[in-house]
């Protein structure tokens, strides 16, 4: 059962994902991108995978070390507990960097790899958005008087 709450996981995510990704001017889009509420499913799912393996992901987190952490993850509800609170913050990322970019005025031929990305490996997406940011952000510098 948990191997398929595993792969149920990223397919609650997914239906976010594609409509910023395919569906970045459609106005519902920016509305849906802009509730924290979309992670709830995926939650859920954490909740169930994480209920049964408790004692072992408290003790994972109020006193990480790497033995603890790997212990956990080799539990199946254990791995499926922390991918299912990957997804959640993966998405959560995503929404604010479809947000951020907008509000940047970042071509949504940009944004939509990028979220790809982000879907990937969330901290290469993010550090590029970053710079994207910066790059944006920085004042224009007045030209040199003559």
């Amino acid at each position: 059962m948990t191997g398929a709450l595993f792969e149920i996981t990223f397919m609650a995510a997914a239906p976010f994902w594609l409509l910023m990704i395919f569906a970045p001017r459609w106005r519902p889009t920016a509305r849906v991108a802009s509730s924290p509420l979309t992670v709830l499913p995926v939650l859920t799912l954490w909740a169930v995978m994480a209920v049964p393996v408790f004692p072992e992901l408290w003790a994972a987190v109020s006193d990480p070390d790497i033995d603890t952490f790997r212990e956990l993850t080799a539990l199946a509800n254990g791995a499926g507990a922390v991918w299912a609170q990957i997804i959640a913050w993966d998405l959560l990322l995503g929404q604010w960097m479809f947000l951020e970019s907008r509000r940047l005025g970042v071509s949504p031929l940009v944004t939509g790899p990028l979220l790809v990305l982000t879907i990937l490996l969330s901290p290469i997406g993010l550090v590029v958005l970053l710079v994207i940011r910066g790059v944006r952000k920085s004042p224009s510098r007045p030209a040199p008087s003559a």
